[in-house]
């Protein structure tokens, strides 16, 4: 199974001998799925696949449950007791061990940790678990796990994403290199934006990439600095005069009037207004 984990988990994770360990039937009906379980979505073409091997050859290595009050829970084994309800089984061969909430939640994430086959979020969330609910240090977990510090720290800067990205990192809409690129985007909304441009135009890493630092490059618009009352009361006066758009811009000595016009008659009608008006 895993290896070099650390001593403190070799009491609970190790490789099993199922022959010395007692294996029994259980119910599928009785157990339940890991309350701790990391993975959120389960391949169906790869249950399908473990479906059909099981119905030929029988489930070959059996999964590993605890008592629970009613019934098990099942720690490691989830693709197997899935696989066995689309066979058809009614029971699935199983070591029922006892195991502390500690335990299984630990032993649940590092078995599925090891697999490597997760989503980037759902590797993130079993990381940000271990790290916050049982206390493990990043540098201690990256040694347990073989994997580098700077990738757990990277892996688990993943769930400051929004939720409905994470969520298009996890249907694979948007690969890890995506995931990391968009966290360099501050702004909520923004980032929201530019990660449904790059789903639909299917936008590749370096893509993302560019897109991003001409975003970063674009200068700001300065922010409109509110009109005196007085010039926006003129503003429409001569606005419902001329029956056109009028702006007036007023600097610290001297200012401008803008009038719009749509075309050669509009702009004869408006001089014609302006020369002659009586007022």
């Amino acid at each position: 199974m895993a290896k070099g984990l650390g001593k403190g988990l070799n009491t609970i994770f190790q490789e099993v001998d199922y022959y010395e360990e007692s294996v029994q039937e259980v119910e599928l009906k009785a157990c339940r799925p890991n309350p701790y379980q990391p993975r959120k979505v389960f391949d169906t073409e790869a249950i399908e696949e473990l479906k059909d091997s099981i119905v030929e050859h029988g489930v070959l290595q059996p999964i590993i449950v605890r008592k629970a009050i009613k019934g098990y829970e099942i720690v490691v084994g989830e693709r197997r007791f899935r696989a066995s309800k689309e066979a058809g089984f009614t029971t699935i061969p199983a070591v029922v061990r006892e195991l502390s909430e500690e335990q299984m939640m630990e032993l649940a994430l590092l078995e599925n940790l090891q697999r490597e086959d997760l989503s980037p979020i759902e590797e993130a969330e079993a990381y940000d678990r271990l790290i916050n609910e049982l206390k493990i240090k990043q540098d201690e977990l990256a040694k347990r796990l073989g994997k580098s510090r700077p990738h757990i720290a990277n892996m688990v800067r993943l769930l400051s994403l929004p939720e409905r990205v994470r969520a298009m990192v996890n249907s694979k809409e948007l690969s890890m290199g995506h995931a990391r690129a968009l966290l360099s985007i501050k702004d909520e909304d923004q980032l929201y934006l530019v990660a449904e441009k790059v789903r639909k135009e299917g936008l590749n890493v370096r893509q993302t990439e560019e897109l991003i630092t001409n975003l970063s490059n674009k200068p700001k618009k300065k922010p409109k600095t509110k009109k005196d009352v007085f010039i926006t009361s003129k503003e429409n006066e001569l606005r419902e005069k001329l029956g056109t758009g009028v702006s007036i811009q007023q600097g610290k000595q001297k200012g401008k009037i803008e009038i719009e016009y749509f075309d050669r008659e509009d702009l004869d009608r408006i001089i014609e207004l302006l020369m002659y008006t009586n007022e």
